[in-house]
């Protein structure tokens, strides 16, 4: 794709500042948190904590288990599943390479599902099915086909009624079990980098120092108060309601996607 190309391409999948319909632009810290930063309390650490910290950070491990196709697959599944666009280029958070660790070295919740093969195998597994899925009905490869195509294709196997084409690979691995596999992994990468604490408050370890406000819902001395702004997902994503749905749930209780309500 041209790179003017790749540039619209990108700018459509920004989230919207739902007052001017126009994209919010990416931004070095997302989030409610402006300003907040748990790597500037790494001195109230002990000296394990803030190493392991550290190298979330600066030492993002190399891709061992994919191989270069499963690769640039998975990265596109990850950024569906966890879209990044309202951050700038610096400040993305690796999820595939800790996904990609964690397989390499066989490490495991300490469990497995009876029906499930082992994590590596429903990986590639399940890469084959959303590769076959894709040219069974879109005659393109999965990297090929418009992002809306492949959220709706995701979206397919997060409501476990997959498109056609990957029947032998769902008959053999159970689709749900595979997608909480995928979305457990995703969620527990991201929320693991201190990025993504500062996106959401998060004060970090609290040890040794420990927390000392803990009723009233009052923040510590090293934290800032939240600011809230609305957004509403970009329109070649799946993720939102059709707006007649949204409207004629109008006055429920908040659900989904918090900025939006």
């Amino acid at each position: 794709m041209p790179p003017n190309e790749r540039f619209n391409a990108d700018r459509e999948r920004l989230p919207i500042d739902p007052r001017t319909d126009l994209p919010l632009p990416p931004r070095t810290q997302p989030g409610y948190y402006p300003g907040f930063s748990t790597l500037s309390q790494q001195s109230f650490w002990d000296a394990a904590t803030r190493e392991v910290v550290r190298k979330r950070v600066h030492e993002v491990p190399p891709i061992r288990f994919f191989n270069s196709e499963e690769a640039r697959l998975m990265q596109t599944v990850c950024e569906h599943l966890l879209p990044q666009d309202d951050r700038d280029a610096e400040h993305k958070i690796p999820i595939l390479p800790f996904i990609d660790e964690r397989l390499h070295h066989g490490r495991t919740p300490g469990y497995r599902f009876e029906d499930m093969p082992p994590d590596g195998d429903a990986y590639r597994l399940g890469l084959q099915a959303i590769e076959q899925m894709s040219r069974a009905n879109h005659q393109r490869a999965f990297a090929e086909i418009s992002w809306r195509e492949q959220d709706e294709l995701l979206k397919s196997i997060h409501d476990a009624k997959p498109l056609s084409g990957a029947e032998e690979i769902w008959k053999g691995m159970p689709i749900h079990r595979y997608w909480g596999l995928v979305v457990q992994d995703c969620v527990e990468m991201y929320y693991a980098h201190p990025w993504a604490w500062d996106e959401v408050g998060f004060g970090g370890p609290a040890y040794p120092r420990a927390y000392m406000r803990l009723e009233r819902g009052e923040a510590e001395p090293w934290e800032v108060e939240e600011r809230r702004y609305e957004w509403k997902a970009p329109p070649v994503s799946a993720s939102d309601p059709p707006e007649e749905e949204i409207a004629a749930h109008k006055g429920d209780p908040p659900a989904g996607q918090g900025g939006t309500h």
